[in-house]
């Protein structure tokens, strides 16, 4: 983990659509844009970036999306994890993203 850049943030967990949409928080565009600058020679397929994210102390391996629509990244929170840690829709999440 030592090598890896840490961001902080605040955001609220969203749901994509109504019927079994996936679940994201939105990086804001200040952090996104800064990764993107220095990181997206080292995105996969579709804006992938492979990343560590924690919340509430549960850190799990993932992968942070680039949104071109809303200039910014998406971190999924999978239901494993939101069973975990009990977060709802529109809660308020301390995020650490570790790239």
């Amino acid at each position: 983990m030592n090598s890896k850049i840490t961001y902080t943030f605040s955001g609220k967990l969203w749901k994509d659509s109504p019927n079994g949409g996936w679940h994201f928080v939105s990086l804001p565009k200040d952090i996104s844009k800064e990764i993107r600058t220095q990181n997206q020679w080292m995105e996969e397929g579709w804006g992938r970036l492979k990343a560590t994210a924690e919340i509430f102390n549960l850190q799990w391996n993932t992968s942070i999306w680039f949104d071109t629509k809303m200039e910014t990244y998406l971190l999924p929170i999978k239901a494993d994890i939101r069973r975990k840690t009990k977060i709802k829709i529109d809660e308020i999440l301390d995020v650490k993203i570790f790239i």
